[in-house]
């Protein structure tokens, strides 16, 4: 039985169209006769369209921040029910019915955030499990295609490159991806967090303690009086959730 994370994940460092240009990403997701028109990208994602570019990728990720239905202070019982059956399966040996279950549970998870890396991947995993080779690729791709966009919006190494996010529960599945083990999150200025690492990450003989990520988004419709609590992550390789402290 393959370990939970389905990485085919080949990104480059940059590879997307980088750092978000929100006047752009409005003009080109909102106009019916751009390549990047909204509906029109959204119908090619769900529908597991190969063809989707990283460009595409990157107007369909941050142009979500544009839509009624971004809703990303909401809570998504969804997800946690997703988690729940998933920390519940045997790795030898998973019940057919319990996959399904996560599978449709899942698509009403990705109605409150179809970019979620965690539940693409799980949506990934219950597919090769149940034996279906070519949705498991399919949904493997768009966590990987949404993983690129990120990654591609900043190197995150200062406060200044941050890798931009529309929720924060995409950043520490980044790193995840990534196989870093990271800390408690601080926040360091008003649409910036840095996710301090358990082991430093040397690049280019420099040590980096961790990254930044913009959360600004998360932020620019948020109701009065909203308190913001982050109850759990997802770790990639292993089927149980833990608590985020």
């Amino acid at each position: 039985m393959k370990r939970l994370l389905l990485l085919s994940l080949l990104v480059p460092a940059l590879a997307a169209a980088g750092v978000p240009d929100e006047d752009m990403i409005l003009d080109r997701t909102m106009d019916a006769q751009s390549a990047f028109y909204y509906p029109a990208l959204m119908m090619r994602y769900n529908a597991g369209d190969e063809t989707l570019t990283d460009e595409d990728y990157h107007y369909l990720y941050y142009g979500y921040a544009y839509r009624d239905e971004y809703k990303p202070l909401a809570v998504n019982p969804d997800l946690d029910k997703m988690l729940m059956l998933a920390s519940g399966i045997d790795p030898d040996k998973p019940d057919r019915a319990t996959l399904e279950t996560m599978v449709s549970v899942g698509n009403d998870a990705l109605k409150r955030d179809p970019f979620s890396p965690k539940i693409l991947n799980l949506m990934s995993f219950a597919y090769g499990a149940l034996g279906d080779k070519e949705q498991e690729k399919a949904w493997s791709d768009r966590m990987n295609g949404v993983i690129r966009t990120i990654l591609g919006s900043g190197d995150g190494f200062t406060q200044k490159t941050p890798r931009h996010v529309l929720m924060f529960d995409h950043a520490l599945d980044v790193l995840a991806a990534e196989g870093l083990s990271f800390g408690k999150a601080r926040i360091v200025s008003r649409t910036v967090e840095f996710v301090p690492l358990v082991v430093p990450y040397v690049v280019e003989g420099k040590k980096r303690k961790g990254f930044y990520f913009d959360f600004s988004r998360v932020y620019w419709n948020k109701p009065e009086s909203y308190t913001y609590q982050r109850d759990r992550t997802w770790q990639f390789n292993n089927l149980k959730p833990r608590t985020y402290k």
